[in-house]
């Protein structure tokens, strides 16, 4: 495989020599197969080589300890080009992890780590979290353990007081600027202390002392754009590149379905159900699997899409990315760039909040704008409960005066 890269013989005989010799051609059929350009796959094959004859000299033909890997990247003496070395080397150790001596990480350096996994197998098996959700929680944990470890270090959890609980709870709050962020904090601490009762870390309950914090759901208009807005950015996304010609099936998927920037992830090529004009959603945030309607507008685009502009790699999801490694977005960041990209492309000005779901709030606005039933609006949203649909209600001031009550006495 290293011959689609380099054509010199001595180049080649040098990259299958020292320690990593006999991983390379395996290494370069990686970089080819998750879609890398020549150029970026020629560099980071340069840079393991180079280690690889370094490593020879140190280990020879047995495992790669990690003192080696410490010393080589001590040769750098400027920060670019040990960061590349740290990259490429990364490769190569998922590569080829018998290649490696790994590092046992010491206990001592995170004195929580086994309260913590013990603590985030229990959201995972007993509360039935999804990972995203369980990293906050996690996260609420670690803060409660930090702030009881720096204030009272000789602390065992077995003795922990609900005046510990209040002080622990009074710090957090004094943090968060927000009642979200507050209910957050709170819940957090909350179901930290559940697990302790649980785990038996404690004989009492403290999660019961942690006092509520109010936070008012509806006071607030959800961001929104208005639909021409929405309209115009769609418009504006041209259909010459294959970057353009996916963006613009994302924002007309996102608009007209109102699925969420995960959902949109996880959609994958046989979830399309191209004769009725479907789109299965899977896994949704209630963990339930819906079927949203796919317009005839972007059922065009998004076979454009898979005809004209999707890489030819082998994977199920729809969407991929067109930066190496080619492959479905592993995160929410990417989406939300091309949502704002495209938003500011089409002259939209944009807020605070810009991403995949203010396309979801736009749509659910202008859908209760235009009488659409609350509760076929919920269903299309994927809202478990009306209630949570009633939050666009407050958008519809046309309608809304249609049944407020006239002022008593007449108007002044």
């Amino acid at each position: 495989m290293l011959e689609f890269y380099f054509s010199y013989r001595g180049v080649l005989k040098r990259l299958r020599s020292g320690a990593l010799g006999g991983e390379m051609d395996r290494i370069a059929k990686h970089f080819f197969t998750l879609g890398y350009k020549p150029a970026s796959a020629k560099i980071y094959l340069s840079r393991i080589a180079r280690f690889s004859q370094f490593a020879a000299t140190r280990c020879g033909p047995m495992p790669i300890p990690q003192d080696v890997i410490d010393s080589y990247l001590c040769t750098f003496t400027t920060d670019t080009p040990r960061i590349g070395a740290v990259s490429a080397l990364g490769h190569a150790r998922r590569l080829a992890p018998e290649r490696f001596i790994g590092s046992v990480p010491s206990v001592e350096d995170d004195p929580d780590a086994p309260l913590l996994a013990s603590f985030s197998d229990y959201l995972s098996r007993v509360r039935g979290l999804e990972p995203k959700t369980r990293e906050g929680v996690l996260l609420g944990g670690r803060r409660f353990l930090d702030w009881l470890r720096h204030h009272h270090p000789d602390q065992e959890l077995q003795a922990l007081t609900a005046e510990h609980v209040f002080a622990a709870v009074e710090h957090r709050l004094s943090l968060s600027a927000t009642s979200a962020t507050r209910t957050a904090a709170t819940s957090h601490i909350r179901t930290f202390l559940r697990f302790l009762y649980w785990a038996g870390h404690n004989d009492q309950d403290l999660a019961r002392v942690v006092p509520g914090t109010p936070h008012w759901r509806l006071a607030h208009l959800p961001p929104r754009l208005a639909w021409d807005d929405v309209r115009r950015a769609i418009d504006a996304v041209g259909a010459t590149t294959p970057v353009d010609i996916r963006d613009r099936a994302v924002l007309l998927l996102l608009a007209t379905t109102g699925i969420r920037n995960g959902e949109l992830r996880t959609i994958r090529l046989q979830d399309i159900d191209w004769r009725t004009g479907e789109v299965f959603v899977r896994r949704t945030k209630g963990k339930r699997d819906r079927v949203a309607p796919l317009l005839e507008e972007t059922g065009a685009a998004l076979a454009d899409y898979i005809l004209r502009a999707r890489p030819k790699v082998d994977s199920p999801y729809l969407f991929l990315s067109f930066t190496p490694p080619v492959g479905p977005f592993r995160c929410a960041s990417p989406v939300s760039r091309i949502v704002r990209k495209r938003l500011r492309h089409g002259g939209v000005e944009l807020g605070r909040v810009a991403g995949a779901h203010l396309l979801r709030h736009s749509l659910a606005t202008q859908l209760v704008r235009q009488r659409t039933p609350i509760n076929e609006v919920a269903d299309l949203l994927g809202h478990r409960s009306i209630n949570t649909t009633a939050l666009y209600v407050k958008v519809a001031v046309s309608q809304l005066a249609e049944v407020a009550l006239p002022f008593p006495g007449g108007v002044a």
